[in-house]
């Protein structure tokens, strides 16, 4: 059995930073001209008022205090309130593929070789531009890459069951090397009228080059994966194909991502301390062999409730479990490897989680070490 590594990593982040101020400003600004306009509704109780939002509940519910959007002109603007973006032309690249490629050369580089030296690409990601041709076999095109290539969704988790395929594929001998993308672009997905999500998403993309027997210097062994799912309806998406043809048609802000927050925190923070507990156990790991955590960065909150549960206590080293959150906000799949990308602090021999967990419900774990 050959070792496989992750021996490199690369990530895009969107152009425009929005503050919690600036995304505040513009969400109270719509409140308020929505109560005016359904004043009578709301006084007769046929419709209920909004309430507003403020940097102080932002970053209270969730440690947000910026997130890189794609288009902050329409984000932020009352009458438009998401970002506006050209219809896919066939003749040139696709947005998804744009931001993959970003993303890949970095990665690639990091690795120390190129894109004829991959086998395959995966992408995965929760939310996909299209339903074919498969992104990842634009991105092969783009780059030049021959093999294989495919798509896939797993919500939040799609970054780490993505790295998890490329591992059983080297493992059973189709490819050598693998490149995983995991472009999220989250924005047009958001609801930016709703109180609850309009601060939540951020848009970036990452990339992770998985490889037999790398030499990179940058290498880290994949010691072991766990994987678990369990249907919820608590994070959620309606959007599909299907939608054109339901009668009575949903409302378009059904098919918004959307949550119940408080069940999702109850439900997955014991369920990821148990996954990763029970792995370690399994594998005769202590705990304090871990060196760093890269969690999903869904919400400080989880992150801190999780590494209590796994640590035994709230006092640790804020370097052990890193937070991109703060200035990224929620990039969906792309959290977990961005942190690592951007907060990897291994020597050699030491040992770290990657573990996403997200809507299905879904939850990966890879134990690595620093080669």
């Amino acid at each position: 059995m050959h070792d496989i590594y992750i021996s490199g990593t690369g990530h895009w982040k969107a152009q425009h930073l929005v503050t919690n101020e600036e995304i505040v400003s513009s969400f109270n600004e719509y409140v308020r001209l929505y109560n005016i306009e359904h004043e009578e509704e709301i006084l007769t109780g046929s419709k209920e008022a909004l309430g507003p939002s403020s940097v102080e509940f932002i970053e209270k519910a969730s440690g947000i205090k910026t997130r890189y959007l794609i288009d902050k002109k329409n984000c932020l603007d009352i009458n438009v309130m998401k970002p506006i973006l050209s219809p896919e032309n066939p003749g040139k690249i696709s947005i998804l593929a744009e931001m993959s490629i970003h993303a890949a050369k970095e990665a690639l580089d990091q690795a120390g070789i190129q894109a004829k030296d991959v086998d395959a690409v995966i992408l995965g990601t929760s939310h996909i531009s299209r339903n074919y041709p498969a992104i990842a076999c634009e991105v092969m095109d783009e780059l030049g890459i021959e093999g294989y290539g495919y798509d896939m969704l797993i919500g939040c988790s799609s970054t780490t069951f993505a790295i998890s395929n490329a591992y059983s594929d080297i493992a059973s001998g189709l490819a050598d090397t693998i490149l995983v993308i995991n472009p999220e672009l989250t924005s047009p997905h958001n609801d930016f009228t709703l109180r609850d999500s309009h601060f939540i998403f951020g848009d970036a993309c990452v990339a992770t080059v998985v490889q037999k027997d790398s030499t990179s210097k940058n290498r880290a062994r994949i010691l072991d994966r766990k994987l678990v799912t369990q249907f919820s309806n608590n994070i959620r998406s309606d959007f599909g194909y299907l939608n054109r043809v339901e009668e009575p048609p949903k409302d378009k802000k059904d098919l918004f991502f959307k949550q119940n927050g408080k069940g999702v925190f109850k439900e997955v923070c014991p369920m990821v301390a148990s996954l990763v507990t029970d792995q370690l156990s399994r594998l005769d790991i202590p705990v304090s062999d871990i060196s760093q955590f890269w969690l999903h960065q869904a919400n400080a909150n989880m992150c801190r409730v999780i590494m209590t549960r796994i640590l035994g206590t709230s006092d640790y080293d804020p370097d052990m479990a890193p937070m991109i959150l703060s200035e990224f906000g929620n990039v969906a799949s792309a959290g977990s490897v961005l942190s690592y990308h951007l907060n990897n602090n291994l020597q050699k021999g030491d040992k770290g989680i990657i573990c996403s967990f997200g809507a299905g419900y879904s939850i990966c774990s890879l134990v690595i070490e620093r080669a």
